[in-house]
């Protein structure tokens, strides 16, 4: 399973998978996720702008990635 780390309490699934790097842009993100080709929690969800906080994971084209909090060093 791949992650994305965030310092902010949340990060919209668009921008998440644009960070993890399964989509180039943002309206490649939002066609695959209207489309209902992503699962938030193991469930569709065709929100571009639902809202994931940490311990979240989403799934597209086989890879799963979990959100997790930046460390403060």
């Amino acid at each position: 399973m791949e992650t994305i780390k965030i310092k902010d309490e949340f990060i919209k699934l668009g921008q998440a998978m644009k960070l993890a790097g399964l989509a180039d842009e943002g309206v490649d993100a939002k066609f695959q996720i209207q489309e209902g080709n992503v699962k938030v929690n193991g469930e569709v969800d065709t929100r571009r702008g639902k809202k994931l906080y940490v311990g979240d994971v989403f799934s597209f084209g086989g890879t799963d990635v979990k959100v997790e909090r930046v460390e403060n060093s």
